[in-house]
């Protein structure tokens, strides 16, 4: 069924009404919730000024960022000794014309700045952009039609490379909405991203050259130091399927791809593991790259690797480290700076390399350069970092749950205090800004063998003499992690809960980045048993501290958060109500539904065919008849990753064993929502719902904000 994109509209599907269900409602009823007040706490999250990505020019005197969040604001440029001295960089300068413009590149001589603008293109289409910064208009390089990211300049600053899409219907990857399925699937309409570049010298917009084959669907790149040639992580097409299969690949202008490592076919602990962020060094003859567990893309952390430039056996630098290195960037041939997630801080480490780097030589960690208990970035990839040319100094954008964002820089071997460790701030955006959400607090416990981290959230206003409701948000993933950071993010919104009144346990269990690769592998053919241990044990943990209703305990999650709120039911009563979003309730019919199906393999050990056992084990649906809580379930109707017959699933299985719940679907939506409208409405049903099956005890005083009595 087709539906309208312009304005709000869903298929809801509620359960039968018996007694029982009228019984929970009726019990209930006296629990409202004020809509209008929900709104204008969603409103007055992200309240201060966004910031998008941020770059440093490479002599270090000047730095661009996006404000107002990534691709939605205004490209400013200022000296970076006072940034109070902006100018606005655009393609349509002295017109009141909202573009979108985003992607920021620095010409290697720091004299230029490339980005992609759409001020010029049809429906939408972002086209090439330089800026000499010196107040003259931006020159269009490109004449695009398709879906363009990701611009980086050749080292020697003649051409400007990116990925391309060419006659793209969506953005690539898998988590946005996927196109309605139509004729021979799997093989009509496949669209594949290249790596692409425009010549910065050209005279007039041109078409993109293409540089790498039609036959692969290219993901990460990184031009060769002499500018002849690409390092990139490919797969054959389909990309959305393929990318846990993907191999490094070497290419010279005009040549054939080599690829030079296959995780499928190396054997030790990178076989058949996933691979990111390729990095040449200098000096030509080594590429680093993330290597590990890793199941979605884009969400990266594993260990460092290494391997000779022309193929060979790679080398783990970062081996037993508990730690999840995500992003690195060389400097020179000896050194690498590795940006990684350690327990709940953000930190900058370099490594040494000494002696022969591909084989026996030593790594000498460094201390951490900066360590930040929030989120970190410039806004290209995960954990990555601005840096200069010497790298002298790194440049990012960060946030906690106490402090909005602002632009930081560091530098290493320089003692610096901001408030932030080893940072000093470049930018005062949000002076004075305070968060309209309660106190947050890193928590850990131990769980099994591990000590486990998460973030726990005090309810606004926070009163120890009350009982407050928990909710517990899991996070997708599983290979993720809860970071501290600014505002709402998506539809269901820790903040917002903890907003409204309630208190609520981010945990990072086995399975999520933050403590090595051993514990990001530990949840292997294991979902749902030892990662729900480490929540439940930090439920425990949590109710021992803090004054919190053991009877009014929620859970949610969205993704792999909703699989966990999917299959946590049917293992405990200890959830009074459950919110699954794009769930996963079967994972044997799941393995022929969804667009991705290659990421299950490094999990379950091997297919769904031949081992039917392993997926069967870890099914919600197999156990539905322990149900007892309440649950609302809601999901996109072209969600690739999770698709919505999963979620059906999980509801018609409620449904004819008589549990309260009710089936949102929302339509041109993927596994990400894009339509603030429906991530309103889903926080919206999501309160109305933990308000109706966790309702206040009569006297206690610790109804949520929005609730009426």
């Amino acid at each position: 069924m087709n539906f309208p994109s312009n304005r709000l509209s869903h298929v809801l599907i509620s359960g039968p009404l018996t007694a029982g269900l009228l019984l929970c409602a009726a019990g209930a009823a006296a629990q409202t919730v004020d809509r209008a007040h929900v709104e204008e706490v969603l409103r007055g999250l992200n309240r201060g000024h966004a910031v998008g990505q941020v770059a440093v020019s490479p002599d270090g005197n000047q730095l661009a960022w996006i404000a107002g969040g990534r691709g939605e604001g205004e490209i400013l440029v200022a000296p970076i000794s006072d940034m109070s001295k902006t100018q606005r960089v655009t393609a349509a300068p002295g017109t009141d014309q909202k573009c979108t413009e985003n992607n920021l590149a620095w010409e290697p001589d720091s004299k230029a700045l490339a980005f992609f603008s759409d001020c010029a293109g049809a429906n939408g289409q972002l086209d090439l952009y330089l800026s000499r910064v010196d107040g003259t208009p931006a020159k269009r390089l490109t004449e695009l039609k398709g879906y363009v990211h990701e611009a980086a300049f050749s080292p020697d600053g003649t051409k400007v490379g990116f990925l391309y899409v060419e006659g793209a219907t969506r953005p690539a990857g898998a988590l946005a909405a996927m196109k309605p399925p139509a004729g021979v699937i799997g093989e009509d309409g496949v669209e594949v991203q290249r790596v692409a570049f425009a010549d910065v010298a050209a005279g007039e917009p041109a078409k993109a050259t293409m540089a790498s084959p039609e036959n692969l669907h290219v993901y990460e790149f990184d031009w060769k130091p002499d500018s002849k040639g690409f390092a990139y992580v490919a797969a054959a097409p389909p990309g959305e399927n393929n990318w846990w299969v993907a191999k490094l690949y070497t290419q010279d202008q005009g040549g054939e791809p080599k690829a030079v490592l296959a995780p499928a076919q190396v054997s030790g602990p990178l076989h058949g593991l996933q691979i990111a962020v390729p990095r040449w060094s200098p000096d030509e003859k080594t590429i680093a790259f993330i290597g590990g567990l890793m199941s979605d893309q884009g969400s990266t952390g594993g260990d460092v690797w290494i391997v000779p430039s022309q193929g060979g056996e790679p080398r783990n630098l970062t081996q037993g480290r508990p730690t999840s290195p995500a992003w690195v960037d060389w400097s020179g041939n000896d050194y690498l700076f590795v940006s990684e997630l350690a327990g709940g801080n953000n930190q900058l480490i370099r490594l040494h390399l000494q002696g022969d780097r591909t084989a026996d030589g030593s790594v000498t960690f460094g201390s951490p350069i900066f360590s930040i208990p929030g989120s970190v970035g410039d806004g290209r990839w995960s954990h990555s970092l601005s840096s200069t040319a010497d790298h002298a100094m790194f440049v990012f954008q960060a946030s906690t749950f106490e402090k909005a964002p602002e632009i930081y820089g560091a530098k290493p071997g320089t003692v610096m205090s901001s408030g932030l460790e080893g940072v000093m701030q470049l930018s005062h955006l949000n002076e004075g800004v305070e968060p309209a959400w309660g106190k947050a607090v890193s928590v850990s416990w131990k769980s099994d063998n591990f000590r486990v981290q998460g973030w726990l959230l005090q309810p606004k206003d926070y009163d120890a003499s009350k009982k407050y409701p928990l909710i517990v948000e899991v996070h997708g993933g599983p290979a993720a992690a809860v970071q501290a950071g600014w505002g709402g993010r998506g539809g269901l919104s820790a903040t917002a809960f903890s907003a409204l009144g309630y208190f609520v346990l981010q945990p990072n269990p086995r399975g999520s980045f933050g403590q090595g690769e051993a514990f990001t592998q530990a949840n292997r053919k294991d979902f749902g048993y030892g990662d729900l241990r480490d929540i439940l044990k930090g439920v425990d943990a949590v109710q021992s501290q803090y004054s919190i209703d053991p009877d009014r305990v929620g859970l949610t999650g969205w993704s792999y958060g909703g699989f966990m709120s999917m299959f946590a039911v049917t293992q405990t009563g200890r959830f009074k109500a459950a919110v699954a979003g794009a769930g996963i309730a079967n994972w044997q019919s799941y393995y022929g539904e969804n667009s991705i199906d290659q990421w299950m393999i490094p999990y379950f050990g091997a297919t769904v065919y031949d081992d039917p056992a392993a997926y069967a084990r870890e099914s919600a649906i197999n156990y539905i008849k322990n149900v007892k809580t309440p649950t609302l379930v809601v999901v996109g109707d072209r969600d690739g990753e999770c698709p919505a017959p999963q979620s059906y699933e999980f509801w018609h299985a409620l449904r004819d064993e008589r549990i309260p719940t009710q089936l949102v679907i929302y339509p041109n939506e993927g596994h990400g929502f894009v339509n603030p409208e429906h991530r309103r409405d889903v926080m919206e049903r999501a309160v109305e719902w933990f308000a109706k099956y966790m309702p206040e005890k009569p006297g206690s005083g610790t109804a949520p904000q929005g609730s009426g009595r």
